[in-house]
């Protein structure tokens, strides 16, 4: 079987849910709110965080959980997807998508990121679209 490339990963047609938790799940206390968010709702976050402007993960997390009714987001399924919008984001400039029209997943991943040295851009592309843009590496 044939690997699923980074668009399909993206699922466009998988939806939300937001769940209980009956257990401690990482930093989610169990009884609360949990929003497992889609590939898609991470790119368009994504495509809203203004040029120059650095936004850790835990604040999209914040920002989706408060967005879709919930008190937390998944931190495991963020990272996926954050992951996937990245990926994808660089397949699309690969193929000559310009610049301007792929997430601009550089403004949410810096080299602390746990996905930074998994990316196929690699931490050199990473760092001088951060530069750029004013954004530390």
């Amino acid at each position: 079987m044939a690997k699923k490339t980074w668009a399909e990963k993206m699922k466009p047609d998988m939806e939300y849910k937001v769940e209980v938790t009956e257990k401690d799940f990482a930093d989610v206390p169990a009884g609360h709110t949990l929003l497992i968010a889609t590939p898609t709702i991470v790119d368009e976050y994504v495509r809203h965080i203004p040029e120059g402007t650095h936004v850790p993960i835990k604040q999209m997390r914040e920002d989706l959980a408060a967005e879709y009714g919930a008190e937390f987001t998944c931190p495991v399924t963020s990272g996926i997807f954050l992951r996937i919008v990245a990926e994808n984001a660089y397949d699309q400039l690969q193929k000559g998508e310009p610049i301007d029209k792929i997430a601009p997943f550089w403004r949410m991943i810096d080299k602390k990121s746990t996905s930074a040295k998994k990316l196929a851009c690699g931490l050199d592309w990473l760092q001088q679209q951060r530069e750029k843009e004013g954004l530390p590496f």
